[in-house]
């Protein structure tokens, strides 16, 4: 499977956006889709994922309230919307996808194998 990451941008804290992660191939809804995050001298970090043939998302504790996670199989698109966005949210956010991973190992990227190229969030004022 092939990941596009979309819908980065600059915006002012308190705002909103949307990311997009297209996804080439059959069978999308058979994955796990994640999402990550590298801000500039920090390592990746696990923001949010959709299991699997499940509509419920986990979330990392600093996203949980802000940040929702869906996907639309029809589209082979997995969405991330980001509300109340905080200058720590800047980062480059990446989509990643397994078919493999388990719950435990989840919110750990080394179990994905399929990656996006990412999009820039900066959040600034």
């Amino acid at each position: 499977v092939q990941l596009q990451a979309s819908g980065g941008g600059l915006v002012r804290p308190g705002d909103s956006l949307r990311l997009s992660c297209a996804a080439s191939g059959r069978a999308f809804s058979s994955y796990t889709v994640g999402w990550f995050r590298q801000a500039p001298g920090k390592e990746t970090e696990f923001v949010a994922v959709m299991k699997r043939y499940n509509s419920n998302g986990v979330y990392a504790d600093s996203m949980k309230g802000r940040f929702t996670i869906s996907r639309d199989n029809a589209k082979n698109t997995v969405y991330l919307q980001m509300n109340r966005l905080r200058p720590e949210d800047t980062a480059v956010y990446f989509c990643a996808a397994s078919s493999t991973v388990i719950s435990s190992e989840i919110s750990n990227r080394r179990f994905y194998d399929y990656w996006g190229q990412g999009t820039q969030v900066t959040v600034s004022s």
